[in-house]
């Protein structure tokens, strides 16, 4: 267990680790469509089997040839996702996610207006409505939600605090809260979402934990 205390811990995190999907795929996220959407995409990236780093670059392909909005996913043909895909060597999932694109775009679009703030109006403000909502659009299952509503959690205060399970068992490992709850008691409402992605790079990270404790 380590020796520091619990909000230096935290602050190490942050400063090490704290780095959300979100930013690396260079969402700058806002409650607004398009970030919203942005990072719907990135988490349909996320959802299968595939590295961090390939899912992020793929989210920059796709960003970078102008699928930034549902409107814009639809126009564009399913190859032009492929191949946006497979510039980011998004093997074995690229043709099956550039589908699923396509069809959760329409979603947003028939659904929610190509606006997930409606999304989250029809969710009355209940984070786990919010969840199976989201798992309605393609490819979206409890992971994909997980992430959704971590990185989102810093635009949407209903979902705070988000720490799933893999985040909780980090912390636990690290000496910190065992509780949602009691994490969020360590930074500001703002690096709530730092704080969780820096905990799950822990928990994906072989021997981060041992290192940190380590270095108290």
């Amino acid at each position: 267990m380590t020796s520091m205390a619990p909000a230096v811990t935290a602050k190490r995190l942050l400063e090490e680790y704290g780095r959300t999907h979100a930013e690396e795929a260079g969402i700058r996220l806002r409650n607004t469509p398009a970030p919203l959407y942005q990072l719907l995409t990135l988490c349909v990236l996320f959802s299968v089997r595939i590295r961090a780093d390939i899912a992020v670059a793929a989210a920059r392909e796709l960003f970078a040839a102008g699928l930034r909005t549902p409107r814009a996913m639809t126009a564009a043909s399913w190859q032009d996702r492929v191949d946006a895909l497979g510039r980011a060597h998004y093997r074995r999932y690229d043709e099956s996610t550039a589908t699923a694109l396509g069809a959760g775009a329409e979603l947003v679009l028939d659904r929610y207006g190509g606006d997930l703030r409606r999304l989250r109006d029809e969710a009355g403000g209940d984070p786990d409505r919010i969840r199976e909502l989201l798992q309605e659009v393609p490819r979206i299952g409890p992971v994909g939600a997980d992430i959704f509503c971590r990185e989102a959690q810093g635009v949407w205060p209903e979902l705070r605090p988000a720490f799933d399970g893999r985040a909780r068992h980090a912390a636990a490992e690290l000496g910190l809260p065992k509780t949602a709850t009691g994490l969020a008691r360590l930074v500001t409402a703002e690096d709530l979402p730092r704080l969780a992605a820096a905990l799950v790079r822990i928990e994906l990270s072989k021997g981060a934990a041992a290192d940190l404790r380590e270095t108290g």
